[in-house]
């Protein structure tokens, strides 16, 4: 019998003491793994998601569908290997996965004049899904620049309006950083990008009404200026 006073406690107690050890060894071991696994899944998903991204401003969209598809594939390995331990569900690098993914399908949607689709038809947390539409809204400002660059004023105005739509929904979600993933962060910085952008797509606009005022005045007058 084990003798407290003494400070014996007993000859069973480091037999099972050693048992609860190795049971808490082995799920560590196998959390570890599963670490591992998704550290390394997360980094192909965040370089594909942003190859595609870079495709789809090139406008090779073939390839942009091609590296989303292998991208959401890698999402959805991660997502099994971690859905057993929700300590690295929710981790860092497992939401930034989804954002990133969720950016470029949505970037990829915008670009296309779609509908954006929602966080469950993507696979990805809410958090996740409204800083990537954030990020996505904000990646439209280089091919707003680019139909400047063409003289394509409709296609920048469409894309400066899905803009302003996206920063118009992002601005009622009014929940602590902690909920939203540093959601307000997200907003501050589109909204810069978006002020800037309104300001070149306004000074082309006026640049191409002043174009067209002279080009009719040049047709009436029968002569150039």
């Amino acid at each position: 019998m084990s003798d407290p006073e003494n400070g014996n406690s007993g000859p069973n107690d480091d037999t099972s003491l050693s048992a609860i050890t190795g049971g808490i060894i082995g799920d560590l071991d196998r959390l570890s793994n599963a670490r591992d696994g998704a550290l390394t899944l997360s980094r192909q998903v965040v370089r594909q998601s942003a190859n595609a991204v870079r495709a789809l401003h090139r406008a090779e969209h073939e390839t942009a569908e091609l590296l989303i598809g292998q991208a959401r594939a890698l999402l959805d390995q991660m997502i099994d290997a971690t859905a057993r331990h929700p300590s690295l569900y929710w981790a860092g690098y497992v939401q930034d996965a989804m954002k990133e993914f969720a950016e470029a399908a949505i970037t990829a949607t915008m670009l296309a004049d779609l509908p954006s689709p929602a966080p469950a038809a993507l696979g990805v947390e809410n958090a996740a899904y409204l800083n990537a539409l954030a990020e996505a809204a904000s990646e439209l400002r280089r091919d707003t620049l680019d139909a400047l660059r063409d003289d394509n004023i409709g296609r920048a105005l469409a894309l400066l309006r899905r803009m302003d739509d996206v920063y118009a929904v992002l601005i009622t979600v009014d929940f602590p950083d902690a909920i939203t993933g540093g959601l307000r962060r997200s907003t501050d910085q589109l909204r810069g990008v978006l002020e800037r952008t309104r300001a070149d797509v306004t000074i082309a606009v006026r640049q191409h009404r002043l174009e067209r005022a002279l080009a009719r005045f040049e047709r009436a007058d029968g002569s150039p200026l």
